[in-house]
């Protein structure tokens, strides 16, 4: 995973601890592993492709008061000149650059933001419904299951509603096991669903540091120097 590369070989680590502890076969816990890591690497990579957009969109708009630089020199006129031989030069760059850090770091908090979700969701209840099997009770095998997930350093991965959903299982008298791998199935589609959600108001959002920093450090720096260049043209 992009935030915590290991996170798979850690889950890894847990599982085998967690079926050597509860007596639980290793075999299905590993199929059932496998599974829910693809199911997370398809998210990864439709979350990555919907975020790709935005992410590209803030790159190339943070570009746009050097190129407004690039153009007034192309038309042949010495914008570079004005900006680092005038005073009045100096305040516009010291606007624009100004602008321009902001709305890059703001940009990239946006991002970052958008970027960060859970690393395995409903992990946690793959790990109790496999600990069933070992036939231990549900109150130790659910603390035993907190206790691996701190000790390989991995998310509660929806573990706070394992004891809810063993509670229904007993009154309703049907296997936990079912029940904790749909849970844990629903809370994988949630955390998909949250991180599309987020990657589609990203680009919403963006617009925000587009048109309060990096639209006016493009008039600072691309056309400020150009109109007054053409001014001191006329004028000469």
């Amino acid at each position: 995973m992009r935030e915590h590369p290991h996170a798979s070989w850690r889950a890894l680590g847990a599982t085998w601890r967690l079926a050597e502890r509860t007596g639980a076969p290793l075999g299905p816990a590993l199929r059932d592993l496998a599974a829910g890591f693809r199911d997370l690497g398809q998210s990864e990579r439709d979350v990555s492709v919907a975020l790709s957009g935005p992410a590209s969109t803030s790159r190339l708009v943070t570009a746009l008061p050097l190129i407004g630089v690039a153009l007034g020199a192309l038309l042949g006129f010495d914008t570079l000149g004005v900006l680092t031989g005038e005073p009045v030069g100096w305040l516009l760059v010291a606007i624009g650059v100004g602008l321009l850090v902001a709305g890059w770091w703001w940009s990239r908090t946006l991002v970052r933001r958008a970027s960060k979700r859970p690393t395995t969701p409903g992990f946690g209840l793959d790990l109790v419904a496999m600990g069933m099997h070992g036939g231990g009770a549900a109150d130790a095998i659910v603390s035993e299951v907190r206790s691996t997930l701190r000790a390989f350093r991995l998310e509660p991965s929806g573990i706070e509603r394992a004891s809810p959903v063993l509670e229904l299982a007993t009154g309703a008298g049907v296997p936990a096991a079912e029940l904790l791998r749909a849970e844990a199935s629903l809370e994988r589609t949630r955390a998909r669903t949250d991180a599309a959600r987020a990657a589609a108001k990203l680009g919403v959002t963006l617009m925000l540091p587009l048109g309060v920093c990096i639209l006016p450090a493009f008039l600072a720096l691309g056309v400020a120097p150009l109109l007054v260049a053409v001014l001191q043209r006329v004028l000469s």
